[in-house]
């Protein structure tokens, strides 16, 4: 990946504002994707609000796409430990359009880290094929980026997408309290940031490092 350790200003800054354009692109696509998916499933809510598009614009929170990954992305370069975490606006999806709302809106919910998952195997073919160079090195970037934000995700914790996938599992009344926790959705985000994540990170480690050999052919 890029190193900008001792890169200079210049670079470094150029380097920043390339890793905010790729982070607005991959978290685009992942919103597009639920978008995309409800869609296809019978609820065009997302697609006549203009969610249905890889255009950033449509997708970002200043404060979740922007900010929160540029702090934390100018902390792993002090530090040395490369840690990313960010989000877009939610996807809004009506599941009285579906024809089966809970089976639905957990493949919709799916349909988000799946993209990310998609969208880091066509690149690891790519880079594959490319020798070292600084275009190799983006790439991994944008790859490790994708697998990041689609491991994340099928954490079975609200807000994330894998608590809607869990949902759409459980008998019909465990479901329904399970889902009743998103309003509490900030908070457990909270938690699981500060205090659960120090204690999975090994696990979403391996298996970060697990899918870059199968998929990349690397280790980090």
């Amino acid at each position: 990946m890029l190193n900008l350790t001792s890169a200079s200003p210049a670079t470094m800054f150029a380097s920043i504002l390339i890793f905010l354009v790729v982070i607005g692109f991959v978290i685009s696509l992942h919103e597009a994707a639920h978008a995309f998916a409800a869609n296809r499933l019978g609820d065009p809510t997302a697609r006549l609000l203009g969610r249905m598009s890889l255009n950033p614009a449509a997708h970002i929170d200043p404060v979740g796409t922007v900010l929160v990954p540029l702090v934390l992305l100018i902390l792993s370069i002090r530090t040395g430990s490369f840690f990313l975490f960010g989000w877009a606006k939610p996807t809004p999806i009506n599941p009285f359009n579906f024809q089966h709302p809970r089976r639905d809106t957990a493949i919709v919910a799916f349909a988000g880290p799946a993209s990310n998952f998609s969208l880091a195997i066509l690149l690891s073919l790519i880079f594959r094929l490319i020798p070292s160079s600084l275009v190799s090195s983006i790439l991994l970037t944008v790859i490790v980026l994708n697998l990041i934000l689609g491991i994340f995700n099928l954490i079975p914790i609200p807000p994330l997408d894998g608590s809607k996938i869990l949902a759409g599992f459980l008998p019909k009344e465990a479901a329904a309290s399970f889902s009743a926790l998103e309003s509490y959705g900030p908070v457990l985000l909270l938690v699981l940031i500060f205090i659960l994540l120090p204690i999975l990170s090994p696990t979403i480690s391996t298996i970060l490092s697990f899918f870059l050999r199968v998929f990349a052919g690397v280790t980090i």
